[in-house]
């Protein structure tokens, strides 16, 4: 399944690389770091797309290295042509870097695409002192009742594991990690270039969410899973 970045049919599916969802995406992971009072010198994207969400993140902390490692030919090409004084990209699979260790890493919607996810993860853990993963949390009641919208992550987004909030959870646990916070973002809520059934389905989640958060997520998903971790 990787041929699907490595070739053009991911940038075929999907030319823009969902930049679109850079800022906010950016900004979920400043909040978390903010709540928990991380400071770090540098910080590197495994998995960074065009290089937005880095860019993004590198104005809000423009005192630390930034470092981006991608796979796909398409998207690294992409992303070199806005490199920056603190913003560096490389081509390759970060797990054959012998020299790659950092303050933070971030793992924002890419777990979900890799076959061996689980040596992936566990390999990430000695690369830095804390994780930032972001993970779609892609089973809810409603998406298996209706079945195509799993489907459809797979045929034009490469999705291969659906997770909901307590297996996303104990993956992390049974790599290793220890989870220092995490917390729900209302990724199909508030990302922009939503399909018209999210649109639809915004106002229950946001209605029934304060009254019960796992509950709405479980039954009506709709939400992400952001998790820091050791």
């Amino acid at each position: 399944m990787q041929s699907i970045y490595t070739s053009n049919q991911y940038a075929e599916l999907n030319p823009t690389w969902h930049e679109e969802d850079s800022p906010w995406k950016a900004k979920q992971i400043a909040e978390i770091i903010a709540r928990n009072n991380l400071t770090f010198e540098s910080l590197c994207e495994v998995g960074c797309g065009t290089g937005e969400i880095l860019l993004n993140l590198s104005r809000s902390y423009p005192h630390a290295k930034f470092d981006g490692y991608e796979v796909a030919p398409n998207a690294y090409h992409r992303a070199r042509l806005k490199a920056t004084d603190n913003v560096s990209f490389h081509l390759k699979d970060i797990l054959s870097d012998q020299t790659a260790r950092y303050d933070v890493l971030v793992v924002a919607d890419v777990i979900e695409h890799v076959e061996d996810y689980i040596s992936f993860i566990k390999g990430l853990r000695p690369l830095a002192r804390y994780k930032i993963f972001h993970i779609p949390l892609d089973l809810s009641v409603q998406s298996v009742i209706r079945g195509w919208p799993i489907t459809n992550l797979r045929r034009n987004v490469g999705h291969l594991h659906y997770f909901f909030k307590e297996t996303a959870l104990a993956t992390l646990y049974d790599c290793g990690y220890s989870v220092v916070d995490h917390m729900y973002t209302a990724s199909r809520i508030e990302l922009p270039k939503q399909a018209f059934s999210s649109k639809l389905m915004s106002l229950p989640r946001k209605l029934l969410y304060p009254l019960s958060p796992d509950l709405t997520v479980r039954i009506l998903g709709g939400y992400s899973l952001l998790v820091l971790a050791e």
